[in-house]
């Protein structure tokens, strides 16, 4: 067993990204240069800066006659135009001045329509001469810098007048949901976005070939107002045709097409185009995905469906160390192969050994090894089947264990964003627990999860919640116990401004076994708390009831829950205020146990992958031999 120390450092390797630690590389076909905290990974040569033949500096102002109170107009002004923006970069001569004066024009006057000034004027003076009167080889070099005036007068804000959509046999639509409504701000955009509305609409109800066939938008100047006629020519309903695949070459064709599970014969739903997409960019062997309806349809009245993939290399390696102020230095390797027979069948071969030079015994050590094996499409597109064979040995203050796993599981998406998970798990270890007793077991489990999951980014959501329910019917064959372990988890995520700057977290987990007593479950299957992705502030597992040499003895259920307010400083650099609270209780109804908890602040770095985090917290009700601090770090948020 290991001691409990006065302070705690905790860093958690995460093989599939990077580990992060003394050192940490993962290999697979770098792309470019990846810099984080001075070092880079993947380096190649940089490119060499363009250079500009005939520099030609410039200043330039932007001048908005009228009243603009909170300066928005003009912001969107300043970010339409690319003199504003590249000022500080010379152009190629008179001709790049001309040139970018020209684009600016288009980009300010659509601007001042993205505003619903259709009255508007723009002016361009370069070195006092107006733009429409300048020749495309006009010499301006006489000044340098050459200044620059755009003068805009944007005129009033005008107002939808009549709105009249129907289609070529007079059926009338409305587009009141994306704002193309009578009295509302005559917005470009917002026409625009109706249009997208109006056609996606009628591509949901089967018309594949759906497009806005004429659009009459009359500005009328006296009344401020713009009236909007559009045309929609819905096309005939059409069923889905055959699936032709583009882009593979060791991934079999066949197998994409009936990866994408769009039935032939079934009729056209856009939804089922995105659906197959997002299953196909799934299977982690494709570096893009394309999936879409033909532009036409075929001679039997259907719509052929079009799939382009682009793979990216199947063979991965990757190692990394980690390091602990009380459990000692790390490292871990893996392999990995996407495709291995051409259906993107995933292997992947993993090891790791943990606590160098913080013991001298072998027996001592923490270290897994473990066989992976993952094959998608087994029932269907939406199933996947998943085995695992691992060995390992551990050694947390609670127990210690070596043992061989065995497990194989269908998992089976419902929908988008429900999964249900069923499968079989034999373990044979050799356990001594905090009740002092050598035991050798032959657990079987029959684990069943379902995960509602509508997060926005897995890594680092910003809405959106999570929940995971799971029920393990296990019966240990020596000691002839049989009991149920329920757990439930569940998360959610808000932004608090539009930017998502703040975003509020919340974590709430609870579990209990029923149908054994605490000594007779095998102590890895029992609840602990305290650690990284549990109770910070605390040592890992320590949390709950102890025996008489204050080792945990783990429990039989479990209540945890977090709190984070997650606050962007800059683009990459982030803090994260936090509470923990969790309790481990012997029995099954949380009697006799006492809540811990924990506080803190976390720095995050955002990177491509998702962000690095450091917390430190500290222990709120510390009892005698929790630790006065704990530092955690990883990939990812901790919830």
């Amino acid at each position: 067993m290991t001691s409990r120390a006065r302070g705690l450092f905790w860093l958690r390797s995460l093989p599939a990204v990077l580990c992060i630690g003394l050192a940490g590389i993962v290999v697979s076909a770098p792309a470019g240069a990846f810099e984080i905290f001075g070092l880079k990974l993947f380096e190649e040569d940089e490119p060499a800066a363009i250079e500009i033949v005939d520099p030609l500096a410039y200043t330039v102002t932007l001048e908005v006659e009228g009243a603009d109170p909170d300066g928005a107009l003009r912001e969107q002004l300043v970010a339409a135009s690319q003199l504003m923006r590249g000022a500080e970069d010379p152009v190629p001569g008179s001709i790049g001045l001309i040139q970018r004066a020209n684009g600016d024009f288009e980009q300010l006057v659509a601007a001042l329509y993205e505003n619903a000034r259709y009255a508007g004027e723009v002016r361009i003076l370069l070195n006092g001469r107006p733009l429409a009167d300048l020749p495309p080889d006009a010499d301006l070099s006489g000044a340098e810098p050459v200044p620059v005036r755009i003068l805009v007068a944007p005129g009033k804000q005008f107002r939808f007048g009549d709105i009249v959509i129907r289609d070529a046999d007079g059926q009338a639509y409305a587009a009141r949901e994306q704002g193309l409504v009578t009295g509302e701000i005559a917005r470009s955009t917002v026409i625009l976005d109706a249009e997208t509305a109006l056609v996606r609409e009628l591509e949901k109800a089967g018309h594949p070939l759906a497009q806005v066939s004429g659009r009459d938008v009359v500005a009328d100047h006296a009344r401020g107002v713009l009236d909007v006629a559009l045309l929609l020519d819905a096309g005939p309903v059409a069923p889905f045709g055959s699936t032709s695949v583009e882009g593979a070459e060791s991934v079999d064709s066949a197998f994409i097409a009936r990866m994408t599970g769009i039935p032939e014969g079934e009729r056209y739903d856009p939804e089922d185009l995105a659906a197959a997409e997002k299953r196909l960019r799934a299977l982690e062997v494709f570096s893009s995905v394309t999936v879409r309806g033909a532009d036409s349809l075929s001679a039997d009245g259907a719509v052929p469906v079009q799939v382009t993939v682009s793979e990216r290399k199947h063979r991965y390696l990757g190692a990394g160390a980690t390091y602990s102020s009380t459990d000692g230095g790390g490292l871990e390797a893996y392999w990995g192969h996407r495709n291995l027979f051409g259906h993107a069948e995933k292997l992947r071969i993993e090891g790791s050994v943990s606590r160098l030079g913080a013991t001298s015994e072998t027996k001592d050590l923490t270290y897994r090894g473990a066989v992976l094996f993952e094959k998608p499409g087994v029932l269907g597109p939406a199933s996947k089947f998943t085995s695992r064979l691992e060995v390992e040995q551990e050694n947390p203050d609670a127990f210690r264990r070596f043992s061989v796993e065995g497990a194989v599981g269908i998992t089976y998406e419902l929908t988008e964003t429900q999964t249900v998970s069923a499968g079989i798990d034999v373990e044979y270890a050799e356990l001594t627990d905090s009740f002092n007793v050598d035991l050798e077991t032959i657990t079987v489990a029959l684990p069943l999860e379902y995960v509602r999951d509508t997060r926005d980014n897995e890594l680092n959501p910003t809405t959106g919640t999570r929940l995971a329910l799971l029920v393990e019917p296990a019966h240990e064959i020596n000691a002839g116990a049989t009991f149920v372990k329920l757990r439930a988890e569940a998360s959610a995520y808000r932004a608090l401004d539009a930017e998502k700057r703040f975003v509020a977290a919340g974590r709430l987990a609870a579990g209990s076994i029923y149908g054994a007593d605490l000594a007779q479950i095998p102590a890895n299957r029992r609840f602990y708390a305290g650690g990284g992705g549990s109770v910070r502030g605390y040592g890992y597992q320590d949390i709950g009831p102890v025996n008489a040499l204050g080792n945990p003895t783990g429990g039989r259920s479990l209540l945890e829950a977090s709190a984070e307010l997650r606050i962007g400083i800059t683009e990459t650099i982030g803090l994260v205020p936090f509470v923990d609270v969790g309790l481990v209780s012997a029995n099954e109804d949380f009697s006799g146990s006492e809540f811990k908890a924990g506080a803190g602040l976390g720095l995050r770095y955002r990177t491509p992958f998702g962000p690095l985090r450091i917390d430190v917290a500290v222990p709120l009700n510390k009892g005698p031999l929790d630790p006065d601090y704990g530092i955690y770090a990883g990939i990812g948020q901790a919830f």
